[in-house]
């Protein structure tokens, strides 16, 4: 077997070969295997139940059932209002909306800018980007070099030009948690629309409108055991919102198109799991997680962890290794039946570091060298000790060095 680094088999192949036979799955934040309980839930919205909500006979009636009941267990695990919830096809077309949508209703040309931070989802920060070639001013706040928004730069920049104000709840490359309740009050005290992109948030935080002043929620159902292709974002009534889409009257006209029912009777179903065993997983990932990056931290004495000295959430762990290339490492992490990524998996095929890391001050060797270890559904003490034991002596054999 040949591995980046050198082609001489050594004691690591002892630890790959038992490996390959079981692989590990370590990259839940960039998707996880539907549930089974999703799957039963969907299956006859496939077959016989098959009918356009939007149609007045039997089958759409038993359509638009089924889909209103979906958005209303969905609505209870936000602690939303029914009507305050909106189906999309997941995160990305959720954070447009959530930013372009506002933007272009707003109507107010004494509030022209718009506030993030420069470790968003490309999602926002693309969507940021749209805002400003039609009239938006830019504003990004401070970041701490653990990943944190500094809230000195947040009190000075919400100021009364801002329309919209957007922080993501959990980062999704390093796992850091913002102090998304105090910015979205010191948003709404400055009469600040404020969203957050909850999508590696949601089954982790708990979220709750009638708690958290945000104006606008989004939530992807792949991230959480529900199918690719489905999504929600949450509009607190009130908040003016202009449809990316046009041609049809559904969810009130915010976004027009036939619902996708199988997809959110998936994603009530699979939110509603992630809600009910929230803090369970989250004490259980929280200990895998914990294991793994102390025994990296071990046997690799220069390893760095990346938002360590912030609040996280439980799933990801981000680490680099100094002189050794990401690309390299995650190669001979897959031979070896390891499946990780080098960070958020919307830039799968660039070679540029993470735009996450060198905002919040990491150097670009550092950034470079990144990988991403993300646990869900499939992670147990068995993978997390085989990883713990195989990731040291690949970095050793690419390093060229002897295994301690």
């Amino acid at each position: 077997m040949r591995y980046p680094g050198g082609t001489t088999p050594d004691d690591t192949d002892s630890l790959i070969l038992p490996i390959m036979s079981h692989p590990i799955y370590l990259d839940h934040a960039a998707t996880t295997p539907v549930l089974p309980e999703v799957l039963e839930a969907m299956e006859p919205f496939f077959g016989s139940r098959f009918g356009n909500p939007s149609s007045t006979h039997r089958w759409g009636r038993e359509a638009r059932v089924a889909l209103d009941e979906a958005r209303s267990r969905l609505a209870r695990c936000m602690g939303a209002n029914v009507d305050e919830v909106c189906f999309t096809s997941g995160g990305t077309e959720g954070d447009n909306l959530a930013v372009l949508g506002p933007w272009r209703a707003h109507g107010d040309t004494a509030r022209r800018a718009i506030v993030t931070t420069p470790v968003e989802h490309k999602a926002v920060l693309e969507a940021v980007h749209q805002a400003a070639r039609e009239g938006a001013e830019e504003r990004l706040l401070r970041m701490t070099h653990d990943g944190v928004v500094d809230m000195d730069s947040a009190d000075r920049l919400v100021d009364g030009d801002v329309a919209i104000m957007t922080v993501m709840w959990v980062n999704n490359e390093i796992g850091v948690m913002q102090p998304v309740p105090a910015l979205a009050e010191l948003a709404h005290a400055r009469g600040v629309t404020f969203h957050t992109d909850a999508v590696q948030a949601f089954g982790k935080v708990t979220i709750d409108a009638g708690a958290v002043p945000f104006d606008l929620l989004t939530m992807s159902g792949h991230k959480i055991g529900a199918p690719k292709g489905i999504g929600a974002i949450y509009i607190r009534r009130g908040t003016r919102l202009a449809p990316l889409f046009h041609g049809g009257s559904q969810d009130r006209g915010r976004r027009p198109g036939t619902e996708n029912v199988a997809a959110a009777v998936g994603l009530a179903r699979a939110a509603e799991l992630a809600v009910a065993h929230q803090e369970e997983e989250w004490a259980r990932l929280e200990a895998l997680r914990d294991r793994l990056e102390g025994a990296i931290l071990a046997r690799i004495s220069d390893a760095v962890i990346h938002g360590r000295g912030a609040p996280r959430a439980p799933h990801v762990l981000n680490v680099s290794v100094p002189g050794v290339d990401s690309e390299s490492l995650l190669m001979a992490l897959d031979l070896a039946g390891v499946a990780c990524s080098g960070g958020s998996a919307c830039q799968s095929g660039s070679t540029a570091p993470s735009h996450v890391l060198l905002a919040i001050g990491t150097r670009p060797d550092l950034a470079a060298s990144a990988i991403r270890m993300s646990l869900g559904s499939l992670s147990n003490d068995a993978c997390i000790d085989r990883v713990a034991e195989l990731f040291p002596a690949l970095v050793a054999k690419a390093r060229g060095t002897a295994l301690v």
